[in-house]
């Protein structure tokens, strides 16, 4: 299994489907939410929407409902009968519980409790996982917490922390992680500043909730043209050299061309 989408992923209400391809037209993936942003009333409208998409389904995820409940279980059938094949699970906690998920489908463990959280290692190593991404609100509020950022926009330290053991455990086991959303859609500055953090981080991906925030996200995550220019010279260096090398005044080692490559990727 692989994740190979771009940068900018967008969310959109299932029961919405008047906006499905404009979403999926202005990011990089559009992720089809069957549960926040669906009130219960509206869940199998939201169904049958699905159903009825015409959305490339290699640039869909859906969000499903929490493990465990009547709704995820009507989700995954469902699902079943599309071809939607790529699933984000929120409040993941038991990677036992994942590992029992329908074989056909790829999943995406949302971590947002504590529990989650500190379960982020077993999740990100379950065989049907191919991406973690954290939430900040939902997982102060599963500690008792009444808000994840600070007066001048920042996230509380609890928030960092599960922000780094997200990305952490995704990157020991090879596989994407992806940011939470930044909800002050007014914010062009902060998301810019969180993005670019993110992407220098190692983060694959930025999720985020309007399309306004798309092209923010993707700026972000591009490199400039200075940075690509280093990263094709110090490789193109790198292959008449043994060992650590000296590349414009800086000691170069596999690392550091580790670094490059994945800005090659990036642009």
């Amino acid at each position: 299994m692989s994740f190979t989408l771009g940068p900018a992923l967008l969310f959109c209400p299932a029961d919405r489907p008047e906006r499905f391809a404009t979403a999926a037209a202005r990011a990089d993936a559009v992720i089809l939410d069957l549960e926040d942003a669906v009130s219960p009333g509206a869940k199998a409208a939201a169904r049958g929407a699905l159903i009825d998409a015409h959305l490339d389904p290699a640039r869909v995820i859906v969000r499903v409902n929490a493990l465990g409940t009547t709704d995820f279980d009507v989700d995954m059938a469902t699902l079943s009968q599309t071809d939607f094949r790529r699933i984000m699970v929120p409040k993941a906690e038991s990677a036992k519980k994942i590992v029992r998920i329908d074989t056909r489908f790829e999943v995406i463990a949302l971590c947002e409790t504590a529990r989650g959280v500190v379960a982020a290692d077993k999740l990100a190593a379950a065989p049907n996982v191919v991406g973690l991404m954290w939430g900040a609100d939902d997982l102060v509020a599963s500690l008792g917490g009444t808000g994840s950022r600070k007066k001048g926009g920042g996230y509380r330290d609890v928030a960092r922390y599960a922000r780094a053991r997200v990305l952490m455990a995704a990157g020991a086991e090879g596989i994407a992680a992806i940011d939470a959303v930044h909800l002050d859609i007014a914010d062009e500055r902060g998301l810019r500043r969180e993005a670019a953090d993110a992407a220098a981080s190692g983060f694959q991906a930025s999720a985020c909730i309007h399309p306004a925030q798309v092209e923010t996200i993707r700026a972000a995550y591009r490199p400039d043209a200075q940075a690509v220019t280093w990263a094709r010279g110090v490789l193109a260096a790198a292959e008449g050299e043994r060992g650590v090398f000296r590349f414009e005044g800086r000691m170069v080692d596999e690392p550091v061309l580790r670094h490059a490559r994945s800005v090659l990727a990036r642009a």
